[in-house]
């Protein structure tokens, strides 16, 4: 059998924490990783340059490379166009929907108080690439940040000697104003802190791997950062009207991601868990990237799982806060009013997971590694930054004057309650 069904009562605190704190692989690439970073931040494109060859094997002409992408919507067929329109215009819709508004209200008399959302000049956008394409993290990255109002929206993707065109295509379509052809924990340096060529950005999100998510690490703190991603993740809640070919079709498609994967079934029927199993069996043979699945589906993070009762399916999904959750279940609404910590949710057998990566129009970015019990994914709020405002009349700093002097004098910060002071003595004021 290809993945081990396991009754989570059964699970030991090894077993448990497999499952509960999944190893991105971070920690471990970190001190290259800032090596790296430092060498970019003192020598910039040279270094860039050095590090490209010695990782991607590629000796960089041009850094930048935005006239490639407008060049390669013309390289790619029809149908593929229609495919990447189609779908930057389904995230555009969805994302616009998110657009806060703002706005100011009395709260009481002669205080206005009020919220304003702005978008964050410059961010980057990291595209994995090179010859792979991966079109769909362009547009999950770039239309976002478009929609927001940021003004420059820089990508870096992994060169290679043969660009992809359809990762460059979509990158074009999505809206980035530059594009450089840089990768790895060196892209993310050069964004951080600018180079010769690459401009300095104050954010930089976007997938990668564990090289990419440390150099995220290293520099967060010299510039904003979405959050720390790891490999893909799916939980899987069944019961016993869940298809178990539909079940398993959505471990087997997440594993095919990265070995690292995480793939999870979780169900209250035993008779499900087995048929589940068997149909990962069968199906993980017949995929392209077979080995590369079976990898995954060997993890000690993934398995099909008995568990006794519903209530303890949705408490061990809570606790493990998935990437992707799919529910195939007769009765899925109610499963997901007690579920908060989830990326994105997939609710019924006729919504793959795949869906929400390329074209239904939320956002594939999401958190792994249980980030979703504090995060969600990109979305427009990740390039927009707010500011209070407010408003008092003379008789509203009356009205909160004895508060905050009070306040102000019980911390010791006399000149905080003498600025109320002085205002409530001038009896011109209004």
């Amino acid at each position: 059998m290809t993945i081990d069904v396991q009754a989570i009562g059964d699970l030991g605190p090894g077993d448990r924490a497999a499952f509960f704190e999944r190893d991105a692989g971070i920690e471990a690439v970190t001190d290259d990783v800032r090596e790296i970073v430092d060498r970019v931040r003192e020598e910039g494109d040279v270094a860039v340059r050095e590090f490209t060859g010695e990782f991607d094997g590629v000796e960089l002409g041009n850094l930048e490379i935005t006239d490639h992408c407008e060049r390669a919507v013309d390289g790619i067929n029809e149908e593929t166009r229609t495919a990447i329109e189609t779908a930057a215009a389904n995230v555009r819709e969805f994302h616009e929907a998110q657009l806060p508004e703002d706005w100011q209200r009395e709260f009481g008399p002669g205080r206005t108080l009020g919220r304003r959302f702005r978008p964050i000049e410059r961010v980057g956008v990291y595209v994995p690439g090179g010859s792979a394409a991966y079109p769909s993290s362009a547009i999950m990255g770039i239309v976002p940040a478009v929609v927001a109002g940021v003004d420059h929206v820089a990508v870096v993707t992994p060169p290679a000697e043969d660009l992809n065109p359809v990762t460059l295509a979509a990158i074009h379509a999505a809206g980035a104003d530059v594009v450089y052809s840089v990768g790895g924990a060196q892209a993310v340096a050069g964004l951080a802190y600018g180079t010769e060529t690459i401009d300095r950005v104050r954010k930089i999100v976007g997938p990668g791997n564990k090289w990419v998510a440390a150099a995220k690490g290293v520099v967060r703190g010299d510039v904003e950062i979405d959050f720390l991603a790891g490999p893909s993740e799916v939980v899987v809640i069944a019961d016993e009207t869940a298809p178990p070919d539909l079940v398993a079709a959505e471990l087997v498609a997440q594993a095919e991601h990265d070995p690292n994967a995480s793939v999870v079934a979780v169900t209250d029927d035993e008779t499900t868990a087995n048929a589940v199993a068997a149909a990962v069996d069968d199906q993980a043979s017949e995929r392209e990237r077979a080995d590369v699945i079976r990898e995954a589906l060997a993890n000690d993070a993934s398995g099909v799982l008995h568990a006794r009762s519903m209530s303890e399916a949705i408490l061990f999904t809570e606790a493990y806060a998935p990437e992707h959750l799919s529910i195939i279940a007769a009765d899925d609404e109610s499963i997901l009013e007690r579920i908060d910590s989830a990326g994105s949710v997939f609710l019924g057998s006729n919504t793959p997971v795949a869906a929400g990566d390329y074209a239904s129009g939320t956002n594939h970015v999401l958190p792994t590694n249980g980030g979703a019990r504090v995060t969600g994914g990109l979305s427009v709020e990740t390039f927009l930054r707010s500011t209070t405002v407010q408003r008092l009349s003379g008789d509203g700093l009356a009205d909160l004057g004895e508060t905050i002097t009070t306040l102000a004098d019980a911390e010791g910060l006399e000149a905080h309650a003498e600025s109320v002071r002085i205002r409530l003595e001038d009896e011109t004021n209004t």
